[in-house]
Order: structure tokens, then sequence, then C-alpha cells
């Protein structure tokens, strides 16, 4: 379950644990199966490390970029077929998520997971 600031914002939630995961993310993937969070742990915290582009991903999606403490500090919404978007700000942590369940969340909120 993902909450922000103690909040659910998603029941189901899956790891891209591994560089492949990482890579691939929600490329090609149905959007009527993208029903959970997909959360990326990287191993530091970066900006260009934690950018993202979104080919062939065929439908938009809600993105949390968090810092090493699990802290919200970029929010976005991107379109398919985006060809980068890169955080404001350093992040450690990338969540994926259906548009639309990233609504209430705001900057500064803290997030927590389990599986």
């Amino acid at each position: 379950m993902l909450k922000v600031n103690g909040k659910e914002v998603m029941r189901k939630v899956k790891f891209a644990s591994n560089t492949w995961e990482r890579t691939k993310g929600l490329m090609f993937e149905n959007e009527n199966k993208f029903n959970y969070a997909l959360v990326f742990d990287f191993p530091f915290e970066s900006q260009l490390r934690t950018s993202l582009h979104m080919l062939f991903v065929f439908f938009p999606i809600d993105v949390l970029f968090l810092n090493k403490n699990k802290v919200v500090v970029d929010i976005a919404t991107l379109e398919p077929f985006s060809l980068n978007y890169t955080p404001k700000k350093p992040a450690k942590y990338v969540i994926e998520m259906p548009k639309g369940k990233a609504i209430r969340v705001k900057l500064g909120q803290k997030a927590e997971w389990t599986n």
C-alpha cells in the first residue's frame, strides 16, 4: 500500500528493483492492467538519473519524485510519448501511478509503502 501523509493513495504497490525493470518501466504495458503504484528505488539522489521518458507508454501517468527521506520533491503528470522529464530537485525514489491518483499529494509530504 502507498500512503502519502498517512492517507492511502494506492492499495497495490510493485517495485522496479533491478536495472531491466527500471529501464522498461511501463513501456508496452496495458492501461487497463495498470492499477498499482510502480516504485523505483535508485542507488542515490539525482536529477538526471531519475529523469523519465514516455516512449512506448500509451497512456498518461502521475509521477512522484521523492528524496532519500521519502519526502515529495516534485510531482508531474506525463503524457504518452513525452521525450523527457527531469525532476526539479534530486530524487532517490520515483513512483509512477495512474493519472489522477496524485491529485491530493503536495510537495513536502512524506510517503511510505508496503508490498
